[in-house]
């Protein structure tokens, strides 16, 4: 490199130019200088970074030491004296062996290898947006299925649901049936008891399940709405996200595992503030996860734990509701076999009343022939000609002794007054027949209300036992009794204590009557009798 001489200093006697001439010469000179400092600064500050420290009036080496001071390692003290160092946060390259941490270097100016670089960034750049979008098509399509699986689920619990509310329906139809078979009771036996007060709690606490099954039933139709109308979403939004990933072979599944958040891959788990994998990032409207992905995803965790919550109540609803009707139905069972077991208990007094009544009344009309063919023989013969020798009044010695005064026999007055009294023996005896039979027919006829309100309250009992099997469905259990209102008169030419026509049980005849054997009129006076 050529060095200049410095010029001998002249004095300005021996100088011969001009004073002007000199000066604009230096001035050229000033200014050449002043340029090639400035152009050659420049030309190295193009090649340093932006926050590089350079200072005129301090040395370069002061200058170099402030600045690279934040690269290097810093020093530690742990808790048991010993020191450690550790390399500088942020960006960049680390130089172990040197202890630096120079920061990543950006170049003023284009590098010779600007086009490649380029080339490699929008590389980079494509395969960011089509992981980030691969990544948010992988839970879009996770939280698609959790919503599908959790819809499936809730399906389920509606058809179980659905068929509980039949059976509660089922229950009301097999209450009303019951009311009405009872209706065929006799007069005698349709008093108020504790079975109709349990038949009316039943009524009242099956319509309360009823209107429980039916706003469970409501609530998840409009929940089954809602979950369809997200699962839409999630399916515009994972199919729209998948159009930028159909060159890259790899599963969704593998993308969620490698993230590593454990609530991407569950909605239902609730994310943790220090997570090991990746950061949920922002929304961003023109990124791959835009502000609609993430309001479908949050409104699909909403509606996940809310299913869940619906669920659980649901199935808890619908086993109480069918242990609660399963106690109801046996306990109605219970009064009705209790009252059936009641009116046993009287059907079998009456019946030994009834059988004690009957002999009472043969006894008493044996005794009642006995006493007319006793009165016929008092009487005597019709016929004077059939008196016999010893009944004549007129015979020798009845004669001999009437021919005195107040001689007169006294046979024909103990004769009539011993008719009389047994005459007055017989009508009384025929009055107390008469209260007997009477009375034996009531009795018989409360006998036989009490068989038919057995008969009904065992048909009833059997009726609810047999439909409130799970195979007989509200239809079958519907056809099984007629539409005949046992308030409304009879038809003409039936009995209005007539066991109604089939009602699914056994039909009901009435008994064979039970009174006593056919009364026979008195006997006539024997031929011997007397007028």
């Amino acid at each position: 490199m050529p060095v200049l001489i410095p010029q001998v200093e002249q004095s300005e006697s021996t100088r011969v130019g001009a004073p002007k001439w000199r000066e604009e010469a230096q001035a050229k000179m000033l200014e050449a200088q002043q340029l090639t400092d400035r152009c050659g600064q420049e030309a190295v500050t193009m090649w340093q970074p932006k926050d590089s420290v350079w200072d005129p009036h301090v040395a370069h080496h002061l200058c170099r030491a402030a600045y690279i001071l934040p690269w290097r390692f810093r020093v530690e003290m742990l808790q048991d004296g010993s020191t450690l160092e550790k390399p500088p946060p942020g960006e960049g390259v680390t130089l172990w062996r040197s202890k630096m941490k120079p920061p990543a270097w950006h170049a003023r100016l284009p590098l010779p290898l600007n086009r490649d670089a380029r080339a490699l960034q929008t590389v980079d750049l494509v395969q960011a947006h089509a992981r980030g979008a691969r990544l948010t098509a992988a839970r879009l399509g996770r939280a698609q299925q959790q919503i599908n699986g959790q819809v499936q689920l809730l399906q389920r619990q509606r058809e179980a649901t659905d068929h509980r509310l039949s059976e509660v329906r089922k229950g009301l139809l097999i209450n009303q049936q019951s009311v009405k078979l009872r209706g065929y009771r006799p007069e005698s036996e349709k008093v108020p008891d504790k079975a109709d007060s349990m038949l009316t709690w039943e009524k009242e606490e099956l319509k309360s399940m009823k209107r429980k099954m039916e706003k469970d039933m409501e609530k998840s139709e409009a929940l089954l709405k809602t979950l369809a109308s997200c699962r839409d979403t999630l399916v515009f939004c994972c199919k729209e996200r998948l159009q930028v990933v159909d060159l890259m072979n790899k599963p969704l599944d593998k993308v969620l595992e490698l993230a590593g958040r454990h609530s991407w891959v569950d909605l239902s788990r609730i994310p943790t503030p220090n997570t090991q994998g990746q950061k949920t990032p922002p929304p961003d409207p023109v990124g791959t996860y835009t502000p609609e992905c993430a309001s479908a995803l949050n409104e699909a965790k909403r509606l996940l734990m809310e299913s869940k919550d619906t669920l659980q109540e649901m199935a808890k609803n619908e086993e109480e509701v069918r242990e609660q009707q399963r106690q109801i139905s046996d306990s109605v069972c219970s009064s009705l076999a209790l009252k059936m077991r009641e009116t046993t208990e009287l059907k079998e007094r009456m019946n030994m009343t009834v059988g004690l009544m009957r002999g009472t009344i043969h006894r008493c009309t044996k005794f009642n022939q006995e006493m007319y063919i006793t009165r016929g023989l008092i009487k005597g013969p019709l016929s004077k000609s059939h008196l016999e020798t010893r009944e004549k009044l007129d015979r020798p010695l009845v004669r001999v002794y009437q021919r005195h005064v107040g001689t007169q026999l006294p046979e024909p007055t103990h004769l009539t007054k011993g008719t009389d009294k047994l005459q007055r023996h017989i009508s009384h005896v025929e009055k107390n027949l008469e209260d007997l039979r009477a009375t034996h027919k009531n009795l018989t006829r409360s006998l036989d209300c009490k068989r038919i309100g057995h008969e009904v309250d065992y048909n009833v009992v059997r009726l609810r036992l047999r439909q409130r099997h799970p195979h007989v469905n509200y239809q079958q259990a519907q056809c099984l009794v007629n539409d005949w209102d046992p308030r409304t008169p009879p038809k003409t030419g039936t009995h209005p204590q007539t066991p109604p026509p089939k009602t699914g049980t056994h039909p009901q005849t009435p008994p064979p009557k039970t009174g006593t054997h056919p009364q026979t009129p008195p006997p006539k006076a024997d031929s011997k009798a007397a007028k």
